[in-house]
């Protein structure tokens, strides 16, 4: 486990320390040196010195609090999609999240909130130190736009989970600066729209193997289409899913192999946390992603396990089914067989990594990506505002792009979706987002954000009025003074 921070120590730690690292060939810019520590009064001279800090930026998306329980707990445990996992005893707390019965002093909301203001803040090292760097321009200019697009990302997560957050755009340079108010979501939305739109002016369409996984245009325009639906803003969604949707990308053949650690990276793929297994640098190989959700007792600890409710979700015969959830005493394509003595009926195959690769003394699956933004998600997103915008025709042209991938050569099952009545095209583009994007943190929200929270989830809990944010964390309202305020209901 690791121990929660307070946002004012976010702020003032320099943050780099044991996280810098260096690129050279593919994911080398994962392997942070375990015991790099340069001390903040010597850094920021050289190009070298922002590769670091610029790299910190994306080892720390791969911390505890980013892709392990803080991180389930918020995007995940409140949805009709998850169940807590494990056994009935074993983290007690997430049924807090589960049934709605949370409040602010609970240490995952601390955890999480703590995660994305550390990104924000190595972000924001960044974007005030490298402008004053003698160094190739055109580099710096990409190292900037690399900030903002992390920095929108974390915001991104924060304005879902909190609602009005701070606005942090620059490192305090006193004490009169830590202490600051919330904006209102719609001004943090604003601030992720300026940020991505910057990025995508300067990103590059793709990067060579030495730089795999670092943010490109599409990730950028992507991810601003996604903060637009959550606006409704549905011609900027259209206009920006389309542009992404000549970029190159395409939908990887194999829905279950998409998710595998020798397919990351692919040409669907818009963004992923990186992560990798160096046998020879345990500190470099800390994403808990996977071993969170790993079978108990076999290659993991066995949270966040795929409901009922999900398994029932998927048409007969959807490939998708048992390529997102792998059930008790089934043997994997792999050839990995799930014992029937294991606590939980199901588990996330998303998130799954082949038992044999597991080395002892390292985190079960700690070279698992995750998966932030797929080519799949941009075509529903696409077929979602052409829907609202009253074009059925590019609605269905890009949702049943999605179902062809999906059923692949077979031709009795998934057929194409044909209906031009716009309530019963939704329906089905919120079905499919449903299957298709299963256990990859987007359920809860997309539920919420579509108006339908209080019948999806009303029978765990979820109130109105309340329940459309978690509370802010206490402890950020208490050494805010009372500056910071919390959300109605808490």
């Amino acid at each position: 486990m690791k121990k929660n921070i307070n946002l004012q120590s976010c702020i003032i730690a320099t943050a780099l320390g044991s996280m810098l690292f260096t690129a050279s060939c593919k994911k080398d810019f994962l392997n942070v040196p375990p015991q790099a520590q340069q001390p903040s009064v010597t850094f920021w001279k050289t190009q070298d010195d922002a590769l670091k800090g610029v790299n910190a930026m994306y080892a720390n998306l791969r911390s505890w609090d980013n892709v392990a329980f803080n991180a389930i707990a918020i995007e995940s445990t409140g949805s009709d999609e998850a169940d807590k996992g494990s056994t009935p005893t074993d983290a007690t707390f997430f049924n807090l999240f589960d049934q709605f019965t949370v409040t602010s002093t609970q240490g995952s909301l601390q955890g999480f909130w703590t995660g994305q203001y550390q990104n924000i803040n190595l972000c924001n090292q960044v974007l005030d130190n490298v402008p004053n760097i003698t160094m190739d321009a055109a580099l710096k200019s990409r190292f900037l736009a690399e900030a903002k697009f992390i920095r929108a990302y974390s915001y991104f997560r924060l304005v879902r989970a909190y609602g009005n957050v701070p606005l942090r755009l620059n490192v305090p340079k006193d004490n009169t600066e830590y202490n600051i108010r919330q904006s209102d979501k719609a001004n943090v939305y604003a601030q992720i729209e300026k940020d991505l739109t910057e990025a995508a002016t300067v990103l590059p369409q793709s990067y060579g193997a030495a730089d795999l996984g670092r943010a490109t245009r599409g990730a950028a325009l992507g991810l601003k289409a996604k903060a637009a639906m959550y606006q409704k803003k549905w011609a900027d969604v259209l206009a920006l899913t389309n542009q992404v949707m000549v970029l190159g990308y395409d939908l990887f053949s194999d829905y279950e192999k998409l998710f595998r650690t020798q397919n990351e990276n692919n040409v669907e793929s818009l963004f992923e946390v990186q992560a990798e297994l160096l046998q020879s640098n345990g500190d470099a190989s800390n994403s808990q992603y996977s071993q969170v959700q790993g079978v108990a007792g076999v290659m993991g600890w066995g949270f966040n396990t795929p409901s009922a409710e999900l398994a029932s979700a998927y048409e007969s015969g959807d490939p998708r089914r048992d390529a997102t959830i792998l059930f008790r005493g089934e043997t994997t394509p792999q050839g990995d067989l799930v014992p029937t003595t294991v606590p939980n009926e199901r588990y996330n195959q998303k998130s799954y990594v082949p038992f044999n690769t597991r080395v002892s003394g390292f985190n079960e699956g700690a070279q698992q990506n995750f998966r932030v933004l797929r080519f799949a998600d941009i075509l529903l997103m696409n077929a979602e505002a052409a829907n609202e915008l009253g074009n059925p025709t590019q609605a269905l042209t890009s949702l049943n792009r999605v179902r062809r991938r999906a059923r692949g050569n077979n031709a009795n099952i998934l057929p194409d979706v044909t209906t031009t009545d716009q309530t019963a095209l939704r329906n089905a583009i919120w079905k499919e987002r449903q299957v298709e994007l299963a256990m990859e943190n987007d359920r809860y929200f997309d539920v919420i954000r579509q108006g339908r929270a209080l019948q999806v989830f009303g029978p765990k809990g979820w109130k109105a009025n309340k329940n459309e944010v978690w509370p802010i964390p206490q402890t950020e309202i208490d050494l805010s003074g009372g500056l910071l305020k919390q959300n109605p209901g808490y």
